[in-house]
């Protein structure tokens, strides 16, 4: 699976970075990004992340 960010909405919160670090990291910017692919055992913790972004910019896909 993909895991996708709008960075343009992002507001740094850092909480996907925290609830899933394998997939999403903090950027230099102060923004999240994705940096790996979403394997099937860090699935649950980026849909975690995807459902408590607070902000909803993160979108999964198969």
């Amino acid at each position: 699976m993909k895991a996708f960010i709008d960075r343009s909405g992002c507001i740094g919160c850092g909480l996907c970075a925290e609830t899933c670090p394998q997939v999403f990291r903090m950027g230099d910017d102060g923004l999240a990004e994705v940096y790996n692919e979403v394997e099937d055992e860090f699935a649950y913790a980026a849909e975690e992340a995807r459902i408590n972004c607070p902000v909803s910019v993160i979108t999964i896909e198969e």
